[in-house]
């Protein structure tokens, strides 16, 4: 198994903690990570004697990719499992290096999820985001500050991902201001000072390295006439936060709106990611300006999200305006209203509440 996830998201934790009574290397280690850049084969000379069916977990895989084909020989001659973690596939296909023949299923570790975190705090979550080291304390602003610096030192600088450094910090910057937003790759050229085909080029760079993701827009037309450009999302609201200067979110405001809608739409993308959901994350936007957040496949569910504390009629206006062309879709609407009931067609749903029903499967 690939087991890709973003820097800090508690890759090595997991697995130590869930696999302990397997061999464990780590290619962070300056010392075994030179030891078998020098000779992959060592890989073999020390497992091959190890019975059939023993694990083995190589954590940061990528770091040494030359090993890659030293595994996929114990594997196939000598019948032993390996997970085999990574910040991501990016340098896996740059590289040409061995993908295991299709042998290894590849699996992603996203941010800390609701379920996970016991005394949730959504004002933390939603001003730190949830990665696991962020989460936890009070002001993350210090820590958010490093992660960025070492992102673009190993991920960036180190693997000579792209030729101007200073520019791509700044395209970062950017991208935080497209955050939950329409891409318009002209736009973010000109702030960027490049061109349209590097941004979308530095776009991918963030895809690869599992720091971003798009939400592709809802294309099925009935009457009004929708927008089809897709929206970009940093994988966790802290980032985009910190990017953005948004340091002391408070409630009521647009910028805690901007961050709440953006949690909600993390813990969905991960859910749908941890089950293997088939059903698409889409948003569905007009060019009358009716819009939903979050349309579940092909409008089983439309979701709205506000981070308004008491709900009224003008909050449902995008919901009503997709059940005109979709009437069999179901409405939900997400918000900090505490009180969960339901208002004609619509759900209106605690985000607590919601989180519940979206980990236990209620939502889709």
């Amino acid at each position: 198994m690939f087991l890709f996830g973003a820097r800090q998201t508690g890759k090595s934790t997991l697995l130590k903690e869930r696999f302990n009574g397997a061999i464990y290397y780590d290619l962070l280690n300056p010392k075994i990570r030179r030891a078998f850049k020098l000779n992959p084969n060592s890989l073999w000379e020390a497992l091959q004697d190890k019975p059939a069916g023993t694990l083995i977990i190589v954590d940061e895989i990528l770091k040494v990719p030359g090993l890659l084909d030293v595994v996929h020989s114990l594997m196939v001659e000598k019948g032993l499992y390996f997970i085999l973690s990574g910040s991501s596939a990016r340098k896996l296909k740059r590289s040409g290096a061995n993908t295991l023949g299709g042998r290894a299923i590849p699996e992603t570790l996203y941010p800390l999820v609701w379920p996970e975190v016991t005394d949730f705090q959504i004002d933390r979550a939603v001003q730190n985001g949830m990665i696991p080291r962020h989460y936890m304390v009070e002001d993350a602003t210090k820590r958010i500050s490093g992660y960025i610096k070492v992102y673009l030192d190993e991920e960036i600088r180190e693997e000579g991902e792209v030729r101007e450094l200073d520019s791509f910090e700044r395209f970062l910057e950017v991208a935080a201001i497209s955050d939950g937003e329409m891409l318009n790759y002209t736009n973010i050229a000109s702030d960027c000072g490049v061109s349209a085909k590097t941004v979308k080029a530095y776009f991918q760079i963030l895809y690869d390295t599992l720091i971003g993701y798009e939400i592709p827009a809802f294309r099925k037309e009935i009457k009004r006439k929708i927008i089809q450009a897709p929206r970009f999302y940093y994988f966790d609201v802290g980032l985009a936060n910190y990017l953005m200067g948004r340091h002391s979110l408070k409630r009521g405001t647009d910028d805690y709106g901007h961050a709440f809608e953006h949690f909600v739409m993390q813990e969905m993308i991960a859910y749908k990611g941890y089950f293997d959901k088939r059903d698409v994350i889409s948003y569905w936007h007009t060019y009358d300006k009716k819009e939903v957040d979050a349309v579940i496949g092909d409008a089983k569910v439309a979701i709205e999200i506000k981070s308004t504390e008491h709900v009224e009629n003008k909050h449902k206006k995008g919901l009503k305006a997709f059940k005109e062309e979709h009437p069999d879709c179901r409405l939900i609407l997400v918000s900090l209203d505490p009180i969960t009931r339901k208002s004609e067609d619509t759900e209106l749903l605690y985000v607590l509440d919601f989180l519940k029903m979206l980990w236990e499967g209620k939502v889709f």
